[in-house]
């Protein structure tokens, strides 16, 4: 199978700004990334938007069998062809925010493992998406611009520590791996990205009573960053109760950490049952 790389200027669909497309085109990245993932044979790998197939095709080789979920129709056909030699090569064309990930997994029984080279524009909520459906996912490998990995990986107290770091590090182990440079793209970013890690955790290290209020906490306690939590948790938390808690009303939320989040939650649930 050819790369994308080897075929001539315009022989293949250009990147198209609505899906905030950046085709990857750099063989020793390409080749990076795949040793991180670790694909093999009888795994049930999924890839979010191949574009070209510059991952796929290593992806097929290692594993033999890969299902892609491609939005852009433009990118379909040439799929087909390029990856026509492969019978368990399987595409659902779609948008990977509605994929019904749980039901595809429900299918044998076999948990996903999901990569892709997500867009700025859809890569927070998509993630959301897939944290909503973590019992079906063995892991999760992402290209995403470096400063989402940074909030994804951070911690307590610092400037990158938020919503996203918090809803994420509850469900999942974070491993940031790898800076990628906005040369390995074709057309290239304005930004650097990062390779990063998300594997669900076996068992939750705490848990919330019930998460729906739990995201609910984390969003208002995150609603304004400059303000306290006896400020953003008006209504929803008496000062008297966080202190009960062990916690400082006048904190800000970023220092807080996960199981305190959790813990304010929970007094919540058990007041209101």
């Amino acid at each position: 199978m050819a790369n994308p790389a080897d075929y001539p200027r315009g022989a293949l669909p250009r990147a198209r700004k609505r899906f905030g497309q950046n085709f990857l085109r750099d063989a020793g990245v390409i080749s990076r990334i795949v040793r991180a993932i670790g694909p093999r044979p009888g795994e049930r790998l999924v890839e979010i938007g191949p574009g070209q197939g510059a991952l796929t095709e290593p992806l097929l080789q290692a594993a033999g069998a890969l299902e892609v979920i491609e939005l852009d129709r433009d990118l379909i056909p040439g799929l087909r062809v390029q990856f026509f030699a492969y019978p368990d090569f399987v595409i659902h064309e779609g948008d990977a925010l509605k994929f019904d990930f749980p039901a595809l997994a429900a299918e044998d029984g076999r948990p996903l493992r999901v990569v892709g080279n997500l867009p700025y524009n859809i890569s927070t909520p998509l993630i959301f998406h897939l944290l909503a459906s973590r019992g079906a996912v063995a892991d999760m490998h992402f290209m995403l611009q470096k400063e989402v990995v940074e909030r994804l990986a951070a911690e307590p107290g610092g400037p990158d520590w938020g919503r996203l770091s918090v809803m994420t590090q509850y469900h999942c182990q974070v491993e940031s791996l790898f800076v990628v440079p906005p040369e390995a793209f074709v057309p290239r970013p304005k930004v650097d990205s990062a390779i990063v890690r998300l594997t669900p955790h076996a068992e939750l290290p705490v848990v919330a009573h019930d998460e729906a209020r739990f995201a609910e906490i984390v969003r208002d306690a995150f609603g304004q960053r400059r303000k306290t939590l006896r400020n953003n948790l008006k209504g929803l938390v008496e000062a008297s109760e966080l202190e009960a808690l062990g916690i400082d009303p006048g904190r800000r939320p970023q220092t807080l950490t996960v199981a305190e989040l959790v813990a304010i939650a929970n007094r919540v649930t058990e007041r209101e049952a």
